[in-house]
């Protein structure tokens, strides 16, 4: 619901993979942006109009989350990205 407040919000999602010990490695983003009643209708893989310096930001994020977390099993971290980035 948050993205009532986002200027033309961007859903991100960024696929990771932990061992529960710190170790993560993330498998790229998808852009699911395209929703319908909020449930994703098209997801585009990777998603292809991020600025480069935005995906290696949100891959850094994602696996700096889920290290700190020690994070065990594969998993999603999903980002709200507007027009700005």
């Amino acid at each position: 619901f948050v993205e009532r407040f986002v200027e033309n919000p961007r859903h991100i999602e960024v696929q990771i993979v932990g061992d529960g010990t710190g170790n993560v490695v993330h498998l790229w983003e998808r852009d699911c942006s395209i929703q319908r009643r909020h449930q994703k209708v098209i997801e585009m893989a990777p998603a292809f109009s991020l600025p480069d310096d935005v995906r290696v930001r949100l891959h850094k994020y994602a696996k700096d989350l889920t290290s700190a977390a020690k994070y065990k099993n594969a998993g999603t971290v999903e980002f709200l990205v507007d027009e700005q980035l």
